[in-house]
């Protein structure tokens, strides 16, 4: 009620900031345009309920149609926007051209929809105005009959079908009429409605209805609107029964052991050629030898001019099937009709959810909606009650003798386990197991810890290089993410596989951390239902399963975490995620032992009168020793750069021992490796500089030689 209110005061501050004016005042002219028609206010306006209005025809319950306004004076910089309403709702933006403003729209429930109108809000040089343009739907609604039979008995009520072509257009009474030569009374089931006429008079009387309508027709020659359908008449040739017809007080009799040993009581109309305590049978065909029905024992009179009797049933009987005949032996002497329908009983319930197929498995859970249909017999006669559900529809969706359907919503709150299905307050034998949700949730509420920060899990992509030393890797929850208001997810049972791999692909552990469960905070609507008992703390560290600590793993080792469902325990679609977090180093030291060969030197003269650059001979195979830095492709993983550079010794010539040119230097070199990964023998090439201690003197060198990984 607030709510309305205050869109109501909105609407009145809205009209009083734009100012409202007819819409005359602003467009010369308006046309929809529909499917088959095009209705324009130039003809065809109408008075309807002290409204001018701009009607229009319509076939479709959500028809579209393509509006046009044209604008009395257009200016450039002018405005225009339809605003939104219930009863429809804008394709596409208004555009002009042609002279003017157009946009497509799209209707709601045209029969039901109430005061249709389209309100415009124009914004231009002279300030900002409101025009409203009010709409009357309009469609072609027709019912007729064709009976089967044109003659009725007295006192004998007979059903006629309806047909009509618009059935949520057409309003009704369902009340009999009184004190006509045949009274009626109109009945609607599902979309079909039934004439039920009871002849009072004899002879030829005319049944005429008259039936209003929700939205009018329109004649469009005279723009007139008609409120109703063509009346439907009848003429019925009333006649006397040869057999008097006997109401009886009850239309409907069970059949079950205590109406066939004991019976049941019912008053029927006095005459008096009715005998007391006098048994007759009631057989289902006037002439002898039809089968036995029911048994009818007179009692007594009574000063309402009823006659109470007992009646013993022993077959079943529908009205529709025909009339029953009252016989003292084989002679029919009355005609009556009732209902002799087996006891009420359930053989079959199943359920089904949206999008889903009918199951027998009867679970449920806490704020879904479900459609359950009962099977079984004479459920025409049962009412059915769930206790502690929201029942979505005002009544059964389906009820007939063999079928139920119920729809209902089970409340977020529920504190049952069990919901129990009743017949006319009675338990039956089928309830409905109330169970908690268990969905696998995407892994937005599992957080991953191998440094200094939580990641959540879901976030992460490829693989990790971590380039500092991972202490220990914290699994930890944020378990206020699992439930809330709208969506429940309840409990989940995750597994952890976990793979630690050497640099060199070699298996270091292998563990598996299962039955995992983590149950959501207490700021979960369910809460205080889940069973916590066995639920996971906070946190899992990965080094209380390892055998070795991740922080004693070599470089370059591979930690490979899945994290997935339980799939014998968890529903709905199973989830898993792979992380894989590798220990990264930028640089590698080593003492590399190589064999450069065919060197050449330049070092600097000793000459008095000036230094002069000289180059040196060709060396034979030297020996270097050299403690040296490597350094990774930071976009590779354990991929070197081909070049290294490091600080050693050098034995030049070192294994000619007839050479003069053997020397020892200690040297700075610089080495550039082929880039092929895994060859056991290279051939890298060397440059750098250092100092002779043999010859006392500088040098600069280049050369290739020769390394042997071993």
């Amino acid at each position: 009620m607030r709510i309305r209110l205050l869109s109501f005061l909105l609407s009145l501050s809205t009209l009083s900031v734009y100012g409202q004016t007819g819409w005359e005042n602003l467009f010369s002219k308006v046309e929809i345009h529909t499917d088959t028609f095009l209705f324009s206010s130039a003809r065809n306006m109408v008075d309807y309920n002290n409204e001018r209005c701009l009607y229009f025809t319509y076939t479709d319950e959500n028809a579209i149609a393509e509006l046009a306004v044209y604008p009395l004076n257009f200016q450039q910089s002018d405005t225009i926007s339809l605003l939104p309403a219930g009863d429809y709702f804008l394709m596409d933006s208004l555009q002009y051209y042609d002279n003017a403003w157009r946009c497509k729209i799209s209707f709601r429930n045209l029969t039901r929809s109430q005061f249709l109108k389209l309100q415009f809000r124009i914004r231009g040089a002279e300030g900002q105005k409101m025009a409203i343009i009010r709409l009357l739907p309009c469609t072609y609604t027709t019912i007729s009959m064709k009976p089967n039979v044109d003659e009725l008995f007295i006192g004998e009520e007979k059903v006629f079908d309806l047909v009509t072509n618009r059935a949520d257009n057409i309003r009704y009474s369902m009340d009999w009429t009184s004190g006509q030569p045949i009274d009626y009374r109109i009945e609607k089931v599902g979309d079909q409605f039934r004439l039920h006429v009871m002849p009072n008079a004899l002879g030829y009387h005319k049944v005429k209805l008259n039936f209003q309508t929700e939205k009018p027709s329109v004649d469009m020659n005279t723009n007139r609107i008609i409120s109703q359908t063509a009346p439907v008449e009848y003429v019925f040739n009333v006649k006397n029964s040869q057999l008097k017809f006997l109401n009886t007080d009850k239309k409907d009799i069970t059949l079950d052991d205590i109406s066939r040993r004991k019976g049941t009581e019912i008053l029927l109309d006095n005459t008096r050629s009715l005998d007391l305590n006098k048994t007759y049978r009631i057989e289902d065909q006037e002439n002898p030898g039809g089968a036995l029905i029911a048994e009818l024992f007179t009692r007594s009179y009574l000063s309402n001019n009823k006659v109470l009797c007992y009646i013993r049933t022993y077959n079943y009987h529908r009205t529709e099937e025909g009339y029953l005949y009252i016989k003292d032996g084989d002679e029919a002497l009355f005609i009556t009709n009732l209902n002799i329908t087996p006891a009420v009983s359930l053989e079959k319930v199943t359920l089904m959810r949206a999008g889903g197929d009918w199951t027998s498995d009867l679970a449920v859970y806490p704020g879904e909606t479900v459609q359950l249909k009962i099977e079984g017999q004479a459920l025409n006669k049962a009412r059915f009650q769930l206790e502690e559900v929201e029942k979505l529809s005002r009544d059964t969706l389906i009820q007939s003798e063999t079928e139920v359907n119920l729809k209902f919503k089970v409340p977020l709150s529920i504190d049952k386990k069990r919901i129990v299905l009743f017949n006319n307050d009675i338990p039956t034998v089928f309830t409905l197991n109330v169970r908690e949700y268990e969905i696998p949730r995407p892994f937005d509420y599992i957080f991953i810890n191998y440094g200094d920060a939580n990641r959540m899990l879901s976030t992460l992509r490829g693989p990790i290089l971590y380039d500092k030393t991972v202490r220990d890797v914290i699994i930890s929850f944020n378990t206020d993410k699992i439930d809330s208001d709208n969506k429940l997810y309840g409990r989940q049972n995750l597994t952890f596989d976990v793979r630690v791999t050497g640099p060199n692909n070699e298996l270091v552990d292998l563990r598996t951390i299962g039955n995992v469960v983590v149950c959501p905070a207490d700021n979960s609507p369910r809460f205080r239902y889940y069973d916590t008992r066995n639920c996971t703390s906070n946190e899992i560290s990965l080094n209380k399963f390892l055998r070795r600590s991740t922080n004693d793993l070599d470089d370059w080792s591979r930690i490979q975490l899945s994290v997935k469902t339980t799939p014998d325990k968890s529903g709905g679609e199973p989830q898993q995620k792979d992380v894989e977090i590798i220990l990264k180093k930028k640089v590698k030291f080593d003492i590399d032992v190589s064999f450069p060969a065919g060197l050449v030197t330049i070092s600097k003269n000793e000459a008095p009168e000036g230094e002069n650059t000289s180059f040196s001979n060709l060396y034979g195979i030297s020996m270097a020793m050299v403690a040296q830095f490597g350094f990774y492709n930071p976009e590779k993983i354990a991929k070197l750069r081909p070049f290294r550079v490091g600080v050693g010794f050098l034995a030049l010539d070192a294994f000619n021992f007839q050479s003069e040119l053997q020397d020892l230097a200690m040297v700075a070199l610089g080495s550039i490796y082929p880039t092929t990964r895994d060859k056991k023998l290279a051939f890298p090439l060397y440059i750098g500089g250092g100092y002779q201690f043999k010859a006392q003197k500088w040098m600069w060198l280049i050369g290739p030689g020769i390394s042997v990984k071993l």
